[in-house]
C-alpha cells in the first residue's frame, strides 16, 4: 500500500513539474556562435526574459536552419518562434529600414540602432513590411569597411575588383566604385576569399575575428564613418506571443523594442575592436584613415549622392524621404551627444 501511495505521489510530482516547466522561444541563428548576436545579444535578452517571467520562459539559439534570407519564413511558418536577419538579403521587401544604411550618418551602431527604431516607429509603423511578424528590434552592425587581398591607396584600386556584397545600399556603393559585385551571405566570405572567388568584401571590422577573415585577407581599410551601416531586424511569431499571459507579454515587450535595439547596436560596436585586434595579431595591414586624409575625401565624394537612391524609393512609396532621412540623422546625433556614443 505504501509503495502504491508513493508511486501516486511521485507521479503527481512529475506531472506538476511538467505543467510548470518553462516555455521555450527558439531563435534561429545563421551567424557563427562567436558573432555578437549569439555571444551577447540573444543570451542577454533571454536571461532578461527568464528573470522577468520568474523562469516561465526560456530562450534557446538554434543553428543550421538555412540561408539568412529564409529566417523570416521560418518564423512565419512556425518552424521556430523567433529569428533575426539582414534586410539586404531579400531585395524589395524591407526597403524602409535601409534609411539607416546610407553613407554619411557619422555615428556608431548604438546611436544608429536607437535612431532606426525611433524612425520606424514614427514613420513606418503602419507599413506592411513586417506583416505577419511581431517586430522585436531594429539595429545595425558597425560601419562597413573594406576587407581585401589588395591594398587600397586610391578609390581607383577598387575598380573591376570582385567584391562580395550583402545587398541593400551595398549594391549602389558597388556601382559607384565600379567593382564587380558578388552577392553572398556573410558566412560564405571566408571560403570565397580562400578560393579566390572574390578579391575583397564590404563588412564591419568584427568579421576579421568572427568570420576569421584575418586568415584570408591582407588588408583592412577603415574609413572614419565607414562605407555604410547594415540594417537588421529581430522578429517573432505573433501567434506564439499571444499565447503567453499578459504579464509575460509585458515582460517580453519591456526588454525588446528600443531597449533591445540599443543593446544590439552596443554589442556590434564593442565587437569591432576585437576584429581590428585580430587583424593586427594575424599580420593583416590595417589602414585607419582620418577625416582629412585625401583618400577619405575621395570616398566621400563617391558616396555623397548614394542616399538619394533611398530618398527616391521612399518618395515613390508615398513617404517624405528626405525629411525621414534628416530625422533619423538628427535622432542618431542627439543620442550620440547625450550618451557619448
Amino acid at each position: 500500500m505504501q509503495t502504491k501511495i508513493s508511486s501516486i505521489i511521485l507521479g503527481a510530482a512529475i506531472l506538476g513539474s511538467t505543467m510548470v516547466s518553462a516555455q521555450t522561444i527558439r531563435v534561429a541563428s545563421w551567424l557563427p556562435p562567436t558573432n555578437p548576436m549569439n555571444e551577447v545579444v540573444i543570451p542577454a535578452w533571454g536571461k532578461a526574459i527568464n528573470e522577468a517571467t520568474d523562469g516561465r520562459i526560456d530562450v534557446e539559439i538554434v543553428y543550421g536552419l538555412g540561408h539568412p534570407k529564409t529566417m523570416w519564413n521560418l518564423v512565419e511558418d512556425g518552424i521556430v518562434e523567433a529569428s533575426y536577419s539582414y534586410h539586404g538579403y531579400v531585395p524589395g521587401r524591407f526597403e524602409l529600414p535601409q534609411v539607416v544604411e546610407q553613407p554619411g550618418l557619422g555615428t556608431n551602431a548604438e546611436a544608429a540602432s536607437y535612431a532606426l527604431w525611433k524612425t520606424y516607429d514614427k514613420y513606418f509603423k503602419q507599413s506592411d513590411e513586417f506583416k505577419g511578424l511581431k517586430l522585436l528590434a531594429l539595429f545595425t552592425h558597425g560601419p562597413g569597411q573594406i576587407h581585401s587581398k589588395f591594398e587600397v591607396n586610391d578609390v581607383a584600386d577598387l575598380e573591376n575588383k570582385k567584391i562580395r556584397i550583402g545587398g541593400g545600399v551595398q549594391s549602389i556603393i558597388a556601382e559607384e566604385f565600379h567593382v564587380t559585385p558578388v552577392g553572398a551571405p556573410a558566412p560564405k566570405v571566408y571560403e570565397m576569399m580562400q578560393q579566390g572567388v572574390i578579391d575583397g568584401a564590404f563588412l564591419p571590422a568584427v568579421e576579421q575575428r568572427v568570420l576569421r577573415l584575418s586568415e584570408v585577407t591582407n588588408n583592412l581599410t577603415i574609413l572614419p564613418q565607414g562605407l555604410y551601416m547594415g540594417s537588421f531586424s529581430m522578429f517573432m511569431d505573433p501567434y506564439v506571443f499571444e499565447e503567453f499571459s499578459k504579464e509575460d507579454q509585458a515582460a517580453i515587450n519591456a526588454v525588446s523594442g528600443e531597449f533591445l535595439s540599443i543593446q544590439a547596436g552596443q554589442a556590434w560596436d564593442v565587437s569591432d575592436a576585437s576584429g581590428v585586434l585580430s587583424a593586427r595579431e594575424n599580420g593583416v595591414a590595417v589602414k585607419v584613415l582620418k577625416e582629412d586624409d585625401e583618400l577619405t575625401k575621395q570616398f566621400e565624394s563617391r558616396l555623397k549622392n548614394v542616399p538619394q537612391h533611398w530618398v527616391k524609393t521612399a518618395n515613390e512609396k508615398g513617404y517624405k524621404g528626405q525629411e525621414i532621412l534628416d530625422y533619423l540623422r538628427s535622432q542618431a546625433h542627439e543620442y550620440a551627444d547625450g550618451h557619448g556614443a
